[in-house]
């Protein structure tokens, strides 16, 4: 078959891009080895927030006399109940993507694809036999995969990745998370939540890392004030699973401790999907594990472009997605404007939740800004109190010189749904005062973000 697109790899990248480009007229087929819809969608994304979600709800039961409701008898976590639920709803968003391929007359081959040329890919089936598909343009959209350590080899029994964590057959009484970054921090959080006694191990200063460092620690208090062990600073030096738990020797600012527990959780980063796809035999340029791109993801062979966790920037679905959006429209002729980086939400969906974009405030100083800053807590909002999530605030970083919006950083209920309006605020350069005299409705979430602004320029009415 000849098609005018072949992507390689269905995730947000792949599927979106896919259909993008037969919006626009092209002839498209996706080579996909496992399931439609990728990793964010039946292993990642969607999966943990169902999740997540049935924590919340238990959660919310077991403080239901604080909201004055009263239940007869102790609610219970149902563990198996909680993956059943969380498998449905990731089996109805991949059947969601077949439907969206079949309307948009989009091919799907399965198998595991290899580059032959930069118009060819051979796709080996898993009955041994193979096809070659041919296309004026290739985007590889591989993906990603739980990043290993030398040091923490993961079993698939007692040291697991992500993709486990999802579907243990019982919920564990002790686990041991290592890394606290979006992935770490959410299933320390849920298991957390239902019961297992969770160890959260990080080798930097602060949970969460990447954040601002005012977020990171309020959300390593909110989580010690549940009930996670948190340890900064701290490196996990070996592991010995003989025995019927697994024993971790941690490194910590004391000296070494060992620590038990049912399962270690390694959540120390992902790694791109690079290997056998041919990138070697027909010259794509690697560059520190990452496909080498242009601003509109064309590689070092004319015709074979690269999206995804594949290549440099962050590694989240939607910023695949983007850039998938971008590179169909500049192969069908359009004029699309590069993604820019520095705009791009950063969301972890823990209790409280963390919501970022654009510069932290030391990344702002260090660049030599001048800073107006300003914080809104929970405590002080309205509906925060009446729902019951005092914990977090609102923290917006503005260039004091001409207004710019330069960071915000949020942690607290539903802040995940909150940061798409400085998303847009950022890039529409709206300026401190614009927000402030920007009219928010009370009594919501967000008009944390008009109070901190307000705070900002040392007009805040409710602190």
């Amino acid at each position: 078959m000849q098609y005018d697109l072949v992507v390689l790899g269905s995730g947000p990248g792949g599927y979106v891009g896919a259909i993008r480009a037969s919006q626009l007229g092209l002839k498209v087929a996706v080579v996909e080895k496992a399931e439609l819809g990728g990793i964010c969608l039946n292993w990642g994304c969607i999966p943990t927030k169902s999740l997540l979600k049935s924590a919340s709800v238990f959660e919310y039961l077991q403080h239901a006399e604080s909201y004055g409701i009263k239940i007869d008898g102790k609610a219970e976590a149902d563990f198996e109940a909680m993956v059943q639920r969380s498998r449905g709803v990731a089996d109805g968003m991949s059947k969601g993507i077949q439907f969206l391929f079949k309307k948009n007359k989009i091919d799907v081959i399965n198998g595991f694809g290899k580059l032959i040329n930069n118009k060819t890919i051979e796709v080996k089936k898993e009955d041994g036999s193979s096809e070659q598909v041919s296309a004026n343009h290739i985007i590889l959209a591989t993906g990603a995969r739980s990043r290993e350590l030398p040091n923490l080899p993961q079993d698939g029994v007692k040291v697991i990745g992500y993709r486990k964590a999802l579907t243990l057959e019982k919920q564990p009484e002790s686990m041991i998370v290592v890394g606290s970054g979006a992935i770490g921090s959410e299933f320390a959080y849920f298991y957390n939540s239902i019961g297992t006694k969770v160890t959260l191990v990080e080798y930097l200063p602060n949970i969460v890392p990447l954040e601002d460092e005012e977020v990171s620690k309020q959300l390593g208090r909110s989580f010690k004030k549940a009930g996670i062990d948190v340890m900064v600073s701290s490196e996990v030096l070996s592991v010995d699973t003989s025995g019927d738990k697994v024993k971790a020797v941690i490194k910590t600012k004391k000296g070494e401790e060992t620590h038990e527990a049912d399962i270690i959780l390694s959540a120390v980063g992902i790694s791109p999907n690079l290997e056998g796809i041919g990138l070697e035999e027909v010259g794509v340029v690697v560059e520190n594990g990452k496909v080498k791109v242009d601003e509109f993801y064309r590689t070092s062979v004319d015709g074979i472009y690269a999206i995804g966790d594949i290549v440099p920037g962050q590694a989240l679905a939607h910023v695949a997605s983007a850039e998938a959006i971008l590179c169909v429209e500049k192969i069908a002729g359009h004029s699309p404007e590069p993604l820019n980086y520095g705009n791009i939400p950063g969301c972890t969906y823990t209790s409280p939740e963390v919501a970022s974009v654009g510069m932290t405030e030391k990344a702002a100083k260090d660049a030599g800004y001048e800073l107006k800053v300003g914080k809104f807590p929970f405590s002080a909002s309205g509906k925060a109190s009446a729902a019951g999530h005092k914990d977090g605030f609102v923290k917006l970083i503005f260039d004091a010189k001409y207004g710019e919006l330069l960071g915000a950083h949020l942690i607290g209920a539903n802040v995940t749904e909150m940061i798409a309006e400085l998303v847009v605020a950022k890039k529409l350069e709206t300026t401190g005062h614009e927000l402030i005299k920007s009219v928010h409705p009370h009594p919501t979430m967000s008009e944390a973000i008009m109070e901190a602004a307000a705070a900002a320029y040392d007009e805040v009415i409710h602190i």
